[in-house]
């Protein structure tokens, strides 16, 4: 009777076999890709194109716990970083990543950024989108006139007190090189009602507010919403913010080019230019957009893109020239 029935050991021991079977083909599931970004620097079209079977890591570079964003994209396999915080990252945790076929997607404008890195950095670093910053001006069609030309329109003595920049010394710097006048930088500042990255538009709608200067691809939403906004490009030229994929692993290539790929296509082409994202890769249809004066807002005209600046990083010399700039211009 008993024999029927297997002993306490056997049945110990089934069950050790069924779980080592089960470990060894949890094992060979295929691993989830994550890509870890800073989710309020993109607009929903550009997250949308992120594969769905890809796991999104939130990081956030403004929070007081770096550990965190350190933690996430140690344990993913692509970063999105955005130029001006490059160097809050190791590179030495990355893998190259422009020795492949996508480098050929790139156009001559991020290819000469490109080259504005050191070797180590340059390698590892595939340009994805271009941002151009851009002038919201609320129900002021004069400045609207003048703004299409030139900065020097921010000088104004109507905008004292009613202009949001930016929160970087660097951004209002450079602005303040491209005005006609001396003492620019001086000037610039007093017009300042505020320096905010993160409620700009709040600021606009909701204050006496004239003027702000903002990402193109954070603002295109409120021009849907609110008649008293427009957007001017002048054709000075306006800032550049660009944005980067890195890769920690080489082994997901081939689903990392298929995504790229899948960018260039005609219709999300057009759905990320319409939220201000701009794809700098060298196809006809891609670069017909760097020439368009209205699509379907006014964007960057071909002059203002010829005229228009991007941020390398800053050696520790640079460094310490912009700080001395910018505290020069708080004294009397």
């Amino acid at each position: 009777m008993l024999s029927k029935f297997a002993t306490r050991r056997e049945f110990l021991n089934c069950g050790k076999l069924s779980l080592l079977f089960l470990l060894n083909s949890c094992s060979n599931l295929p691993t989830k890709v994550k890509i870890a970004l800073q989710n309020s620097f993109y607009p929903q079209s550009f997250k949308d194109t992120i594969p769905k079977d890809w796991k999104q890591e939130k990081i956030n570079f403004e929070s007081f716990q770096p550990q965190k964003n350190r933690d996430k994209i140690s344990n993913s396999d692509f970063t999105l970083i955005n130029d001006g915080w490059i160097s809050n990252i190791n590179f030495e945790e990355f893998e190259k990543i422009n020795e492949y076929s996508l480098i050929e997607n790139l156009d001559k404008r991020s290819l000469d950024f490109l080259g504005s890195f050191n070797e180590n950095q340059r390698s590892k670093l595939f340009p994805i989108g271009v941002v151009p910053f851009t002038i919201i001006i609320k129900n002021n069609k004069e400045l609207i006139n003048s703004a299409r030309y030139s900065w020097d329109f921010l000088l104004s003595k109507k905008l004292m007190g009613k202009i949001i920049f930016p929160q970087s010394p660097r951004i209002i710097l450079s602005i303040a090189k491209r005005i006609n006048s001396s003492n620019s930088l001086k000037k610039l500042k007093s017009q300042a009602m505020v320096f905010d990255d993160k409620n700009i538009l709040n600021w606009l709608i909701n204050s006496d507010a004239c003027v702000a200067i903002v990402p193109y691809s954070l603002c295109s939403q409120y021009l849907k919403i609110d008649p008293r906004l427009s957007l001017v490009f002048p054709n000075q030229g306006v800032p550049l913010m660009w944005h980067f994929l890195l890769s920690r692993s080489n082994l997901n290539n081939a689903i990392l080019i298929k995504w790229i790929k899948s960018l260039e296509q005609k219709s999300i082409v057009d759905q990320l230019i319409r939220q201000g994202w701009y794809l700098p890769f060298n196809s006809d249809y891609l670069q017909s957009k760097y020439k368009s004066e209205v699509f379907p807002f006014p964007g960057p005209s071909k002059k203002c893109w010829e005229n228009s600046w991007s941020f390398p990083v800053l050696t520790n010399e640079q460094t310490i020239d912009l700080k001395n700039s910018w505290n020069e211009s708080l004294t009397p």
